[in-house]
């Protein structure tokens, strides 16, 4: 089974294929990681071509797909999203989305309590609380740093961003969220075993987008 992850809803471009095989496990076949906050559309594609061919592997070997749904900014976030679904839809093959908090918090491997915080611009952070790297206990949820708990350490780029009220004693890694990840978060659910649950293709989105369609014009009273 190939599964081929890609995020897009930080500043994280991250593309990962992984082949799972009954008995013998996950093995990496190929991975693109680049961070940029604004070139989500022009990265994306040619990651995943570079993947491909580094692992010798075509589309129609594929199996599977998955992605990060967010919470994450508007933009960058629908490049990831678009793409999985034009991807799966044009393959016959399933597309299944993980909550990009969801994907940090695999990736710790942590056993306890602890909190995930990335970029939510505005001064707030999209955060999310966690029993183990597998269990999360409340969230997502979007807001001013000062939200997240106070009494577990947090992981995650919004550590870094306001270390006044998040850095507390401890390494936030990993900051950003990682497809090979995401590729094994999916492959251990497919399989059986217990984590995060797996969800639509569709955005994860805590508060409106910034772009907003214009309202009617205002009339204009002659004088």
């Amino acid at each position: 089974m190939l599964v081929l992850a890609f995020d897009t809803a930080t500043a994280a471009i991250t593309v990962a294929l992984y082949e799972w095989s009954p008995g013998e496990g996950v093995r990496r076949r190929g991975s693109a990681d680049n961070v940029d906050r604004r070139r989500h559309t022009e990265l994306l594609t040619p990651s995943i071509a570079e993947v491909m061919a580094e692992a010798g592997a075509a589309p129609a070997d594929l199996s599977a797909i998955a992605v990060g749904v967010g919470p994450g900014p508007y933009t960058g976030l629908r490049v990831g999203l678009v793409t999985a679904r034009a991807m799966g839809e044009s393959l016959r093959v399933p597309v299944h989305g993980v909550c990009t908090l969801d994907i940090i918090a695999w990736e710790s491997g942590r056993t306890a309590p602890f909190a995930v915080a990335t970029d939510a611009r505005r001064k707030e952070v999209y955060w999310a609380r966690y029993d183990s790297a597998r269990a999360r206990t409340n969230g997502p949820a979007v807001g001013p740093p000062a939200d997240v708990p106070a009494d577990i350490p947090v992981l995650g780029e919004g550590a870094t961003l306001y270390p006044d009220a998040l850095a507390r004693g401890h390494e936030p890694e990993p900051l950003l969220p990682s497809a090979g990840a995401l590729a094994e978060l999916v492959v251990s659910r497919l399989s059986g075993a217990a984590g995060p649950e797996l969800l639509p293709p569709e955005p994860l989105y805590l508060r409106r987008p910034d772009a907003r369609e214009p309202g009617p014009r205002k009339k204009v009273t002659p004088r």
